[in-house]
């Protein structure tokens, strides 16, 4: 007990050993020069440590898609082709339709092969089962002369959604409009994709590439494609989803005409692609209309469209004492690693390590300090008579020789 007290109360200081020794010294500065090369270059040039950032930016996104196409012998506008309608950041361009007409309330055989039957018993194992386009009955019964299927109750006729259509390809040549404004509340800066050079008679010739025109807010839809490195055949035909990436890393140190969009381009959907039971995008919707009786019918249409997503994110930093002294606080700190790690080396692997031992480790105790206070006091471990003091203040000089 009376040990561990004692032990408690003891107090450690530091002592300098000089050590003169080629490798050693060689190991040290090369290691501070790493470090302090480390924090210069990667941290306060390359990272920018000294500054404050704000990553909470806040964006807005409006869109307009525009262009004709023919499906069906018809004419395609807007309105037709593209929904939802607000504008916003997500929005789909359909290429493809399969519709069914005239569907009411009603009992009809089910569409799909696999509610083929022959009699009533093959059925009613779908009973309390959701079905394909509506709730079965549990009926067999004649879908055509050669083929009899399960009955359902719902919108009938059934969906026929397997018939092969041409997709409508002049959507390649659409093109959208997007207008992004940003803003960093941290800073209270704000910017948009818009420099203030554009003109009206620009924005209506010019379509964005990655070369020549990297401020135009005019994407042909064929060419965002390409960026993402899809095929529009088969992006019409089975639909999918891209994403339009918008990056501000803003620099506000420097100025304002350098705070500038980046824009990038993929597809969001790429590990469906290769899923054979659900590859592509599409969706349902109905329209509905009232006969002159008061009965319910509608159309439905089932939509192959390419989703676009329009996905903002960045960061602005600007300079601010606070993090640029925690930095260089963190970088003088560091510098000692190169002390421990000689430390290490010295007292392990080269020789004479038990001659550094005893240079760098010293007990003194009250009772050794009362019989030696003639002058100062020498460890029996550490100083021994025939060795000479450094002219180092404080410190004891130890040579390395191999």
């Amino acid at each position: 007990m009376w040990s561990c007290i004692t032990d408690f109360f003891t107090y450690e200081t530091t002592k300098s050993v000089v050590v003169k020794s080629w490798t050693i010294g060689i190991i040290n500065r090369v290691v501070q020069l790493l470090i302090i090369t480390y924090f210069i270059g990667w941290v306060f040039l390359h990272e920018k440590a000294y500054q404050i950032r704000d990553t909470a930016i806040e964006s807005s996104v409006m869109t307009k898609v525009k262009g004709f196409g023919i499906y069906n012998n018809r004419v395609m506008d807007v309105a037709d082709y593209v929904t939802p309608p607000q504008g916003g950041s997500m929005f789909c361009i359909i290429t493809k339709l399969i519709t069914t007409e005239n569907q009411v309330q009603s009992y009809c055989p089910e569409s799909e092969t696999k509610y083929r039957c022959t009699h009533d018993n093959n059925c009613t194992r779908h009973l309390n089962k959701p079905g394909g386009y509506g709730v079965p009955t549990g009926r067999c019964v004649r879908f055509n002369d050669t083929m009899k299927t399960c009955e359902i109750r719902g919108w009938c006729p059934a969906e026929i959604d397997y018939l092969k259509t041409e997709p409508m390809m002049e959507v390649e040549n659409f093109t959208i409009f997007i207008k992004n404004s940003i803003r960093f509340p941290l800073f209270n800066y704000t910017k948009g994709n818009f420099l203030p050079t554009i003109t009206q008679n620009y924005i209506r010739t010019c379509n964005f590439d990655m070369v020549n025109h990297t401020y135009c807010p005019i994407f042909r839809v064929g060419d965002v494609i390409r960026y993402a490195q899809q095929n529009f055949t088969t992006l019409a035909h089975k639909g999918g989803v891209i994403g339009i990436k918008i990056g501000w890393m803003c620099d506000l140190d420097k100025a304002d005409d350098q705070c500038n969009p980046s824009y990038s381009f993929t597809r969001l959907d790429a590990a469906s692609e290769k899923n054979a039971v659900s590859p592509g995008y599409n969706f349902r919707f109905a329209k509905y209309y009232k006969m002159d009786n008061g009965t319910d019918y509608r159309t439905l249409v089932k939509a192959f469209a390419i989703r676009f997503d329009v996905l903002v994110n960045g960061n602005a930093g600007k300079f601010n004492m606070i993090p640029t002294l925690i930095n260089m606080v963190a970088a003088f700190t560091s510098v000692g690693v190169g002390t421990v790690l000689c430390d290490i080396i010295l007292l392990n692997f080269l020789k004479g390590a038990e001659q550094y031992k005893a240079k760098k480790f010293e007990e003194v105790s009250d009772a050794e300090l009362d019989t030696n206070i003639r002058g100062l006091y020498r460890s029996n471990l550490s100083v021994r008579h025939d060795e000479k003091l450094s002219t180092d203040s404080g410190a004891f000089s130890l040579g390395q020789y191999s």
